[in-house]
């Protein structure tokens, strides 16, 4: 019954804000005296006003500051003044080169690169793994219980030689040097002991990959480890001392290697 009684009270008093009327308010004596005063928003059409307009009307026209000729004829000389404003680098080189009165590239020419210097992709990706493999190997069985400073010296070593005229030019050049003429003639003791090359450590062979890895990416940019210097290109362990190791110029050592340099 309660419930009944709160549910008619708020119909009706919904119903009333419907019906209900909004006048706004009468204005006071003070804002109506205002607004009888009150200027006019637009200014009289007076004869100055109107000469004001005419002479701003003409001033417009005869502005010329951009220089604007919406009815310019495009001529070739149009043209070559908007380049000559831009100049562009790559056209100004191509037309002060001098291809002369042959052709740059010809048969006999593309003949000459093929059998002299064109090597196939597939056989520029083999030769490259060939040359990481070969520094792997040397970086594991030369150096693979030394320090990491001590592994990247041997793979200095072997860059230094390969940059080196007295030297092949290739990793695997270096590193398998001599390894034909017989056993422990070669320069790399483990290139010519007549045993396996890959390595038996997976975790120290892992690591040996890795450094060949880098080493040769800077070999292949004509750059080399900055362990040693470049003059660096022998080096022994510290169990011998060989007599050569007299005639050359002690530069570093690490772990258990020392690095040499000629006089």
């Amino acid at each position: 019954m309660a419930a009944a009684i709160i549910l008619g009270t708020g119909l009706a008093h919904a119903e009333e804000l419907k019906t209900a009327v909004v006048v706004p308010a009468s204005l006071t004596n003070a804002l109506a005296a205002q607004r009888l005063h009150a200027p006019s928003s637009e200014p009289k059409l007076t004869e100055a006003l109107l000469q004001a307009y005419v002479a701003r009307q003409q001033a417009l026209k005869s502005f010329k500051h951009f220089d604007v000729q919406p009815r310019q004829e495009l001529t070739e000389a149009v043209l070559m003044s908007y380049i000559a404003r831009t100049r562009n680098a790559a056209l100004d080189a191509i037309e002060a080169a001098d291809a002369g009165s042959k052709p740059a590239l010809d048969e006999a020419m593309l003949a000459q690169y093929v059998s002299a210097k064109f090597v196939p992709t597939e056989k520029k990706v083999k030769m490259a793994d060939d040359e990481r493999l070969c520094l792997t190997q040397a970086i594991y069985h030369e150096a693979r219980g030394e320090s990491e400073d001590g592994q990247w010296a041997v793979a200095n070593i072997i860059i230094n030689r390969a940059l080196n005229k007295k030297y092949p030019s290739t990793i695997c050049g270096v590193v398998f040097q001599n390894a034909d003429k017989g056993k422990y003639r070669c320069q790399f003791t483990f290139a010519c002991d007549g045993r396996s090359d890959m390595g038996t450590e997976r975790r120290a062979w892992q690591r040996s990959m890795e450094i060949a890895e880098a080493a040769f990416a800077e070999f292949q940019r004509g750059d080399r480890p900055d362990v040693l210097p470049k003059s660096a290109l022998f080096y022994h362990t510290t169990a011998v001392a060989p007599s050569w190791s007299r005639t050359f110029r002690r530069v570093a050592a690490i772990g258990s290697h020392v690095f040499y340099a000629p006089l």
